[in-house]
């Protein structure tokens, strides 16, 4: 039952950021706003791997998703899903939380001085979509699971 508590609970650090995402959203706090979005996307990526056996301390969902469809050993459907998510994991990488948590340190520009609504709107629609995905990959995959 060890997997099973690991993915929910990446599930449950994935829909906490969320909400506070969709807050920081409403209160125009741009900033956090994207950072929490991020943090939503990187545990939804790491539930999907988690879902297919992979170490829950493995970090870049977005460069090990793609090996997994390579190998062809996944569904139609499941690859059709992780396909969908692939291009959240990939537009909300690290370089967007390094310039959430450090701003762009060489041209002294802080991370508040950097993400506009715009960009919070979109990375928050993004967490919404993955969280919605990978639930989807849950319902599909986690039967499957030992242990």
């Amino acid at each position: 039952m060890k997997v099973r508590n690991d993915i929910a609970y990446r599930f449950l650090l994935a829909e906490g950021f969320l909400c506070e995402a969709e807050e920081d959203l409403r209160l125009k706090r741009w900033r956090s706003c994207v950072s929490g979005s991020n943090l939503c996307i990187d545990n939804c990526g790491i539930a999907v791997l988690m879902l297919f056996g992979v170490s829950r301390t493995t970090h870049h969902p977005e460069k090990h998703l793609p090996q997994l469809l390579a190998e062809g050993t996944v569904s139609e459907e499941v690859g059709e899903l992780i396909r969908e998510l692939l291009p959240e994991l990939e537009l909300h990488d690290s370089h967007e939380k390094m310039l959430a948590k450090y701003g762009r340190e060489t041209a002294y520009q802080s991370p508040w001085d950097i993400f506009t609504e715009e960009q919070a709107a979109k990375a928050c629609e993004g967490a919404r979509k993955s969280l919605a995905l990978c639930r989807k990959l849950r319902a599909l995959l986690e039967d499957g699971l030992e242990g």
